[in-house]
């Protein structure tokens, strides 16, 4: 029997009826997801991710997403015989680097997701940065503790988003998947941090919501406890005395970012959670760490 088949018809009407005042509250309004992590390589996590994602568009909330893609880049790396280098977290992107980089992401890793979409009954609409051009990108600098402004190749930062195709999707009823690549000033790709992209994204668009998937449960204080509501001033404390460190920081960064711009709530949620997109929404409990603007 499986798990959902085990859940009684009482409790799922329970569920229904919890959910009511969150979808009054949230129909009509854009929530940035960034999709990563094991929801993106295991099945059931996929299939229901997509599933999920078109249940919120038919309630009337309007889902954008950001993509990564690191394993299936490193796969496709493995396959050409190119081995993967990282500089404190980030890939080093030569140009052959940048073909595959963009030919995974551009091409497999979107589309397919697209796909998973289309195949519950959503309308998906795969794009990159370089579409149109709407996300402007210029190279990123890395400084180590040996050296500072260290060049990695074709890795960009958000100049700036044009939201203008993002928004025309939406109003046309389409659920865009956007793959994190930006274009520079001559016209060249980079490779984008997907929780950077995500987090401009949704400061740009005003979301009502910002969601990040990662492979943790969320925020955790230094006895592992998850930390449910957070302000920015509370994550700069737990950044100052080690809390937060290494490979969470750039997400809590962008997840602060957004708050502090416009962003109603960001929330770091657990995708190896079933169903994690909808608990974190639209139940009162939620399966993650909430970053409220302090504004």
């Amino acid at each position: 029997m499986t798990q959902q088949q085990s859940v009684s018809p009482t409790i799922k009407a329970r569920v229904l009826a919890e959910s009511l005042p969150y979808i009054r509250r949230f129909s009509g309004s854009i929530i940035v997801i960034k999709y990563g992590g094991n929801a993106m390589t295991e099945p059931a996590l996929k299939e229901g991710f997509a599933r999920d994602v078109v249940l919120l568009k038919l309630i009337g909330l309007h889902p954008v997403i950001v993509h990564g893609g690191g394993p299936q880049i490193n796969e496709m790396l493995e396959k050409v015989g190119k081995k993967g280098e990282f500089v404190q977290g980030m890939r080093v992107t030569d140009s052959e680097t940048m073909d595959i980089v963009e030919m995974v992401l551009g091409g497999h890793v979107n589309k397919e997701i697209v796909s998973m979409i289309a195949s519950f009954g959503g309308r998906a609409v795969g794009i990159t940065g370089r579409d149109n051009h709407f996300i402007k990108a210029e190279k990123l600098l890395i400084d180590t503790p040996e050296q500072k402004g260290v060049d990695i190749g074709q890795v960009g930062t958000v100049v700036d988003i044009d939201t203008r195709l993002v928004e025309g999707l939406v109003e046309r009823g389409c659920i865009p998947v956007i793959a994190p690549i930006g274009v520079g000033q001559n016209g060249e790709a980079f490779n984008i941090n997907a929780d950077l992209v995500a987090g401009k994204l949704a400061e740009k668009l005003q979301a009502e919501k910002l969601l990040m998937m990662t492979n943790i449960p969320g925020v955790l204080d230094k006895e592992g406890k998850l930390l449910t509501t957070l302000t920015p001033s509370r994550i700069d404390e737990l950044i100052e005395d080690g809390t937060l460190y290494g490979g969470m920081l750039p997400k809590i960064a962008s997840a602060v970012e957004a708050a502090k711009s416009g962003v109603k709530a960001t929330h770091i949620i657990d995708g190896r959670v079933p169903n994690a997109l909808l608990l974190e929404v639209l139940t009162d409990d939620g399966v993650g760490s909430m970053i409220l603007g302090e504004g």
